[in-house]
């Protein structure tokens, strides 16, 4: 066969073989990828399904602790709506990225109702507890009133525990920007040389005062998560996060703002923005940049 022939022919078997080549390995790469997303979405439709279970027991527990016939039947009625939702979580996909959020905002209402009536039933408790004693001074009935008094402590343990699941906090108004070299807006991913993730800690007035460590997890598009360093611990593992900041909580709604310095390739299409704090995720949303 003629050389003039045979050369070409070898170059394109060559680099056909190499195309091939070149597939099968983007292929496996995006496959390896789409696992640990929906590792990520499984886990997080987990600890929402777990929430819904803990709630709706926690209002049958607050149901044998109240004598009030009317705060009991609207207890009854929540319990059913979240034990409703909770179906419709069970039933839904991980991957329902719709689904999921519509569900988790449910999940944000029913534990603001729930905190309203733990505050709300202590309230009572509390009246009770200031009547008894009082009646028991009027009275003399020390005896008693020790014995009242016990049980109130125990009803009062209880509802601390119950507190503890009120005073979850919220992330909302998750936003993220993309800011060029000059530090404005960029239109593109391209021209990103920093990103700003900014968000809102929601008013708390059950939640404990102090320093609060708020951890921003970025993920690509191809599921990796940029990497800011460090690591924190979340359902007994050690998730990378991209950025963190500490700050003082007072009980108001917080403003929280973080910065992430482009330091590896960015491409256009959907990244998820998670916040955790205090070993919860506590908010999340997802942005598409082209």
């Amino acid at each position: 066969m003629n050389k003039k022939i045979i050369i070409p022919l070898l170059a394109v078997i060559i680099i056909l073989v190499g195309g091939v080549a070149y597939l099968f390995t983007s292929l496996n790469q995006q496959k390896q990828a789409n696992k640990e997303m929906q590792e990520l979405a499984d886990l997080d439709k987990k600890e929402m399904q777990n929430e819904y279970e803990q709630f709706a027991k926690q209002y049958s527990e607050m149901k044998t602790q109240i004598n009030n016939d009317s705060i009991v039947a609207q207890l009854t009625q929540e319990q059913m709506r979240t034990q409703q939702l909770l179906e419709e979580l069970k039933r839904v996909k991980s991957s329902d990225a719709r689904e999921i959020a519509r569900l988790k905002k449910e999940l944000a209402t029913v534990r603001a109702v729930l905190r309203s009536y733990v505050l709300q039933i202590d309230s009572l408790n509390r009246l009770n507890q200031d009547l008894t004693e009082e009646n028991t001074r009027i009275k003399g009935q020390y005896a008693q009133a020790t014995q009242q008094i016990q049980g109130l402590n125990s009803e009062k343990a209880s509802l601390s525990e119950k507190v503890a699941i009120a005073a979850q906090l919220d992330a909302t108004n998750i936003n993220m920007l993309l800011k060029n070299k000059r530090q404005k807006t960029a239109k593109k991913i391209k021209d990103c040389k920093t990103i700003e993730v900014s968000f809102s800690i929601a008013r708390n007035v059950t939640a404990a005062n102090g320093v609060r460590t708020f951890f921003v997890r970025i993920t690509k598009p191809t599921g990796e998560v940029l990497n800011g360093g460090g690591t924190f611990e979340y359902e007994n593992k050690q998730l990378t996060y991209s950025m963190k900041r500490s700050m003082e909580y007072t009980g108001e709604e917080l403003q929280v703002i973080t910065y992430w310095n482009v330091n590896e390739f960015l491409s256009a299409g959907t990244y998820n923005v998670s916040i955790f704090a205090d070993g919860h995720a506590i908010g999340s949303r997802t942005f598409t940049f082209k």
